[in-house]
């Protein structure tokens, strides 16, 4: 698998493993794809509707300030902070960093002063230059038409922290023993982000978002359905590439009918990111270049210092038995799942919000049915035991349905 980009790239080019380009992460570059991609996707079905007349311009006053507003000195000051905070220390401890940067970034660990006087030093400096600019030119007002797709970037930003934040409390939740014991540390870790928190997180952040511009919500949400679907099979290829533990249970033979690659079925993960010596539900072992009788004797400060020093690369575990490949499996529906948003958007259009509610009836089938392959905990819920994603599946499915029949009718009395 593999975990970063110097895995990746050892296999293309032969340069080593657990070299600089390691600090790139697979499953982060792969989500920040995702986000790309649904945004591409989403500006193009805007442009489609504002053509057509169905998202009309807010009418926007822009006026050239005499300096930096309040906002403009945070977000500079805000840069200042990180800058002086995290980089100083990354440089210093570059092998952690390389290790879990999503942790030292997340985490107080750094040079809070060297910060605060950075983010002092860039929202005064922005303050200064935005007047001493201002003062060489007489303040303009300008009225623009702005439509949903120039605010792409708004709503992409909006979407991807609420989104996040939504993310990373489901999956804290998941775990209330780890919450309790160390909430703080759990809220600032870098890794855990379940993705329906991600989903719900972000619905709420782009609907606030939307009333607060006036934008119309249904023909917004057809225009981001097939987005969504594509964008989840892009993440999926990043948890397919990083081997992060979203595989399924220990895989049966393929069954005759199997017309695709072994590889499409079953997978053991080798040099897989959890790095871990003993995941609940599967039995791991050491990758080849192992020397088994060196990882029980070191005693390195990390398993991937120990992995590094016993068997040369800084993730050297394999399953020892083959797990279904479920991030592919799931690959090949949501982007199935897009294909038929994308045929259906135009013929749909006589139903404003009917395109989103058929695409969460086709998330949650898909998700309750995935969950099926998969070790999670379950709850007992009327006699059923489901998991968490199960449960907002099944509520997805009932939403979808109840509001497909709705806005079908409602279009029926109106046409």
């Amino acid at each position: 698998m593999y975990p970063d980009l110097s895995y990746l790239f050892h296999d293309i080019f032969g340069t080593e493993p657990d070299n600089w380009t390691s600090i790139f992460k697979t499953f982060g570059l792969m989500l920040v794809t995702a986000i790309l991609t649904a945004a591409c996707i989403l500006n193009h079905e805007l442009k489609r509707k504002a053509k057509q007349g169905i998202f009309t311009a807010e009418r926007v006053q822009f006026v050239q300030k005499k300096t930096a507003s309040l906002g403009e000195m945070i977000s500079n000051g805000f840069f200042g902070l990180v800058l002086g905070w995290k980089i100083p220390y990354i440089i210093q401890n570059f092998g952690e960093f390389q290790r879990d940067a999503g942790d030292v970034l997340l985490s107080g660990k750094g040079y809070p002063f060297l910060g605060v006087l950075l983010a002092a030093a860039f929202a005064f400096y922005t303050y200064y230059t935005t007047k001493k600019q201002a003062e060489k030119a007489s303040p303009k007002e300008d009225i623009r038409d702005v439509y949903p797709h120039d605010r792409i970037g708004e709503i992409t930003i909006v979407a991807a922290i609420t989104g996040i934040i939504g993310a990373k409390l489901f999956a804290v939740i998941e775990d209330i023993d780890a919450l309790l014991a160390d909430p703080v540390g759990q809220f600032l870790s870098g890794s855990g982000l379940a993705v329906y928190g991600s989903f719900i997180g972000g619905f709420l952040g782009v609907y606030w978002f939307l009333n607060k511009h006036k934008i119309k919500f249904y023909p917004f949400a057809d225009s981001i359905a097939p987005a969504l679907a594509l964008s989840y099979a892009v993440g999926r290829i990043g948890c397919q590439l990083a081997g992060d533990g979203d595989w399924g249970v220990i895989a049966e033979a393929a069954p005759d009918w199997w017309f695709l690659p072994e590889w499409f079925w079953s997978w053991d993960y080798p040099n897989n990111v959890n790095n871990d010596n003993g995941i609940d539900g599967w039995r791991t072992g050491l990758v080849a270049s192992c020397d088994p009788a060196c990882m029980l004797k070191v005693t390195a400060a990390s398993i991937e210092d120990a992995c590094k020093e016993c068997c040369g690369v800084r993730y050297c575990h394999v399953l020892q038995e083959k797990v279904y490949a479920t991030p592919l499996f799931e690959i090949a529906a949501s982007t199935g799942i897009f294909a038929i948003l994308w045929a259906l958007r135009r013929k749909l259009e006589f139903a404003p919000g009917l395109l989103f509610f058929i695409y969460l009836i086709f998330n949650g089938v898909e998700r309750f049915w995935i969950e099926q392959f998969r070790i999670n905990d379950t709850y007992n819920v009327l006699g059923f035991e489901l998991t968490q994603a199960q449960q907002i599946a099944s509520g997805l499915i009932i939403i979808g349905i109840i509001g497909s029949i709705l806005r079908y009718n409602k279009s029926k009395k109106t046409a």
